[in-house]
């Protein structure tokens, strides 16, 4: 199986590859800058196999591109994670507030971003009855007074996936969308100005703890692309401890 994951330089992205790399796939690190390298260049130290795309998601070429050196190392392409956000994702901001260039930031990575993974991935994810997974989040579930326009985005990539699980379906492909609970490099800043905010956030979740972005949300990850999860589609599935009970 090849699997290429996007925004995978760090954090839940970073995760999901090495646990999908550690499950037998080999990963196409797709980032922006070289810190998809180090990522590769871990993954393969550990005996799995890995290779780094440069990717900018907001450039169809770089997408397209990305697809072709899959097809090239490995013949063959079997799911696509949009794991990508804007950099100014955990920037505060208010909706009254926001000018064109940011809007259109957010909107390049997450949905602009989905859109080329999804029409350059086509044609190889048909060829093997594969998978398509956005990411989405809690906010993109219950809204942000702090993040709104990351979590319009990530709210809009669920109507996304849901309606390519639709259109797809004919030709064997699979659409998820997964909400992650998990510690990423943005979390961890925030815990870091605001210690009492990592045992807050945990008496909310019914397991009692922030997840794991490889042993947790991977692993959910790798089970999703697998072949005993061929009937699943159109879904949002929530790895957070129990978070949301019912989405």
């Amino acid at each position: 199986m090849t699997a290429l994951v996007t925004g995978s330089g760090a954090g839940v992205g970073r995760g999901i590859a090495v646990a999908l790399a550690s499950a037998g796939a080999h990963v196409i690190v797709a980032t922006r800058s070289e810190t998809g390298l180090a990522v590769a260049h871990d993954i393969t130290s550990r005996g799995h196999d890995a290779t780094w795309a440069r990717c900018d998601v907001t450039d169809r070429d770089a997408v397209v591109g990305a697809v072709d050196l899959a097809l090239s190392t490995t013949g063959r392409l079997d799911a696509v994670i949009h794991n990508a956000t804007s950099n100014a994702s955990s920037q505060p901001h208010n909706l009254a507030d926001v000018d064109r260039p940011l809007w259109a930031d957010h909107y390049s990575v997450s949905l602009g971003g989905a859109h080329h993974c999804a029409s350059s991935a086509f044609d190889a994810l048909r060829k093997q009855g594969g998978t398509y997974i956005v990411m989405t989040s809690p906010a993109g579930i219950e809204g942000s007074a702090t993040l709104p326009l990351y979590a319009t985005m990530k709210g809009a990539l669920r109507g996304f996936a849901k309606s390519l699980a639709r259109e797809w379906a004919p030709y064997g492909i699979t659409a998820n969308i997964v909400s992650p609970l998990a510690y990423s490099p943005a979390m961890t800043a925030a815990i870091a100005a605001e210690p009492a905010m990592e045992e807050r956030l945990s008496r909310r979740i019914p397991l009692g703890r922030i997840g794991d972005p490889e042993h947790d949300i991977g692993a959910a990850v790798a089970w999703l692309i697998g072949p005993t999860a061929r009937y699943i589609t159109g879904q949002t599935l929530g790895v957070d401890g129990g978070h949301y009970t019912s989405l």
